[in-house]
């Protein structure tokens, strides 16, 4: 086969040779130009230091290092005149070599794509099929411009388009040339599948990577190593729901690499039942390839599995310690074809598409966790896209990262109220990357009621920006208790949203994180975890560092395997009836008093000319003062506070000095006026 494509793509160079050749009227022969061409390669050949590679098909003649290379193609040195080796008669007519060394430069050699050090010179031959003209006659028709692929010998005629298919063959992989790139180009056999994989380890689980994983929509098995965060945050929101249903049936429903599904399985064991989905066939592959890794028996494979590179840690080397299903599936298909405890939804950009299914199928009391990456909308770069997407009207704020996770909420609550389901909000979280969201869902029509109401729109004031929840039957300008509408001409308040008004956070699930974080040692989110439980409690973190538990003023309380344990008994069957209904009126008492919607941020509205005071002292001055204090973990200068945007700048001001120019220009004013 290999020896067929060869012989074809010569025939094909062959051809596209002796149809330029053809078209030159007062060229010289066929024959003599051959042989003047093959006699001009064997002394470019013979010139250099390292011997030429035997390739089966030589390169088109529009792909060349240097511009030399165009030159010796044709003599312009000698006299009369001569065609170009790129253009057809018809196109371009034989010329003096002054005038065809320029067109050589500034049409073919400035018009590129460059791949490795090589230029894709524009071609303008009949080597594509000729473009029809108006009447359908395709004789009639002119050549249409390409480029020749130097991986795969293609014809592209748009330069993006060929960007384009370069990034491709390199996202496979394919990064050597079909044709021979110049003389002393040596074309390298490619590695063994076995040795392009770069094995990563995280939290305990191996994972075998493509060379590509970094690059997403192109790799397969995209990997984001600045997502860990987000996995160790599910993970642990996992082992919370793992503590009060056993056994529990979780999906990972876009597997990508398997990393995450993985830990699940490795960390949590008997407790939860791994089903691990994509719907690529690379991806399955390597999701099970990774299950051996890490000594997992993969559902309905009588392969035995293998032990990693360096050993699985406390494991004997081929013992299987856990099993995992893989399914190569669409997310929307196995969502709707079986029902689970957990679902994990973390595809590529915005998750609207998945959410229906998600709450079509999943059990009560269960825990759907969202996933978004597309920053761009979410974070009021692409209003278009976001009312596209969310059907919420937005614009950039100070908060802007709240809105975002309120947004995601809302579209959640809407999506779960068409299933009939309401919504407990257990998290949210909005950091550079990404937007995570996990819920709980209520099943029931009154549930859906009740999370329908806490969707409102949003009164935002563009002036000083304040903000407020707009209520039924209230005008907006009404509703703000700032007064820019009668100070200020023109519209000052604008209507944002429909968002979620209700609570971010819920207190007692944020404390049995946190308890599952330090049990599985995830230092890396163990702070930010703390930073939510005294957002949710609109508390100050104390500044003195324990060595226990109760660090920062967080008392972790490990609920015991009995009572507490959830809503299922040791036999694994759900409680129904009464039962039930006790477990929602707990959840309901985990949640402490809700905390303040939104934050201001204190450099925002900070006084031009006065120093304003550090940012633990002034949430003492606020606390001072009788309001609910608290830092968010949406912005390191915000301040979370129950006090409105007028108290929070006297506040402010009365805290404020003036600096040291303002002061001598006041004291000097003042024995003026003395």
């Amino acid at each position: 086969m290999a020896e067929l494509k060869e012989a074809d793509a010569a025939q094909l160079h062959q051809e596209d040779v002796d149809i330029k050749r053809g078209a030159a009227g007062d060229a010289p022969s066929v024959d003599d130009q051959t042989a003047d061409q093959t006699a001009k390669n064997e002394a470019a050949s013979d010139s250099d230091s390292k011997p030429s590679t035997t390739t089966p098909a030589e390169r088109h003649i529009s792909i060349q290092t240097k511009l030399e290379g165009f030159e010796m193609l044709v003599d312009l040195n000698g006299a009369g005149r001569k065609s170009c080796p790129l253009c057809p008669e018809e196109k371009f007519k034989a010329c003096y070599s002054h005038k065809l060394r320029r067109h050589l430069q500034n049409l073919h050699w400035k018009v590129y794509v460059e791949f490795e050090g090589q230029r894709m010179c524009i071609c303008h031959l009949p080597c594509r099929n000729l473009k029809p003209s108006l009447s359908g006659d395709q004789a009639s028709g002119r050549h249409v411009a390409h480029y020749h692929c130097v991986v795969c010998s293609v014809t592209i005629a748009r330069k993006t388009d060929m960007v384009s298919h370069l990034k491709r063959h390199v996202n496979k992989g394919e990064t050597e040339a079909s044709y021979s790139g110049s003389s002393d180009a040596q074309i390298e056999e490619p590695a063994p599948s076995g040795q392009a994989f770069e094995i990563m380890k995280e939290l305990g689980t191996n994972v075998q990577l493509l060379p590509n994983h970094t690059t997403p929509q192109k790799s397969d098995t995209y990997f984001n190593r600045k997502m860990r965060p987000n996995r160790q945050l599910v993970f642990c929101s996992l082992a919370v729901l793992a503590e009060e249903r056993n056994p529990l049936e979780c999906l990972d429903a876009f597997g990508a690499t398997g990393i995450m599904g993985l830990q699940w399985a490795k960390h949590l064991r008997s407790a939860v039942k791994v089903t691990i989905t994509d719907i690529s066939d690379t991806c399955v592959k390597m999701i099970k390839e990774n299950c051996e890794l890490n000594n997992m028996r993969v559902d309905g494979s009588p392969r035995a599995p293998r032990g990693g590179p360096d050993g699985a840690a406390g494991e004997v080397k081929g013992a299987t310690i856990a099993t995992v299903e893989v399914a190569k599936m669409d997310a929307n298909v196995i969502m709707h074809l079986r029902s689970f405890d957990y679902i994990h939804l973390d595809p590529y950009g915005t998750a609207v598409n998945y959410l229906d299914a998600a709450f079509r199928n999943v059990r009560n009391l269960g825990i759907i966790s969202v996933t978004s990456t597309d920053t761009g909308s979410l974070y009021s770069k692409s209003p278009n896209v976001t009312l596209r997407h969310y059907g919420c009207h937005i614009v950039r704020t100070e908060y802007y990262k709240e809105l975002a996770a309120r947004m995601v909420v809302a579209t959640v609550a809407r999506a779960a109220a068409r299933c009939n389901k309401g919504i407990e909000v257990l998290l949210a979280v909005a950091l550079e990357h990404f937007v995570l969201v996990v819920v709980r869902v209520l099943r029931g029509p009154t549930q859906a009621d009740e999370s329908a109401k806490k969707l409102r729109k949003l009164v935002h004031c563009q002036w000083c920006e304040e903000r407020v929840f707009l209520k039924l039957g209230n005008m907006t300008d009404d509703t703000l208790p700032c007064n820019c509408h009668g100070s200020l001409p023109g519209r000052t308040a604008v209507q944002l949203g429909p968002l979620w008004c209700g609570p971010l956070f819920n207190t007692g699930f944020l404390r049995r994180m946190l308890s599952a974080a330090v049990q599985h040692s995830m230092d890396d989110i163990q702070g930010l975890v703390k930073t939510l439980i005294c957002e949710s409690e609109c508390t100050v973190l104390k500044s003195s560092a324990l060595t226990n538990q109760a660090e920062c003023g967080v008392v972790i309380k490990t609920p015991p395997s009995g009572e507490e344990s959830g809503p299922a008994d040791q036999s694994g069957k759900r409680k129904s009836g009464e039962e039930s209904g006790n477990v929602v009126k707990k959840l309901k008492s985990d949640a402490s008093l809700e905390h303040p919607p939104f934050y201001y941020s204190i450099h925002r509205h900070s006084i031009r000319g006065m120093n304003m005071p550090k940012l633990n002292k002034f949430i003492q001055y606020l606390t001072e003062a009788g309001f609910r204090v608290g830092r968010t973990h949406f912005d390191p200068t915000g301040v979370r506070t129950d006090a409105s945007l007028e108290q929070f700048k006297s506040v402010l001001t009365k805290y404020s000095v003036p600096t040291s120019s303002n002061a001598a220009h006041t004291s000097t004013s003042v024995e003026k006026t003395i």
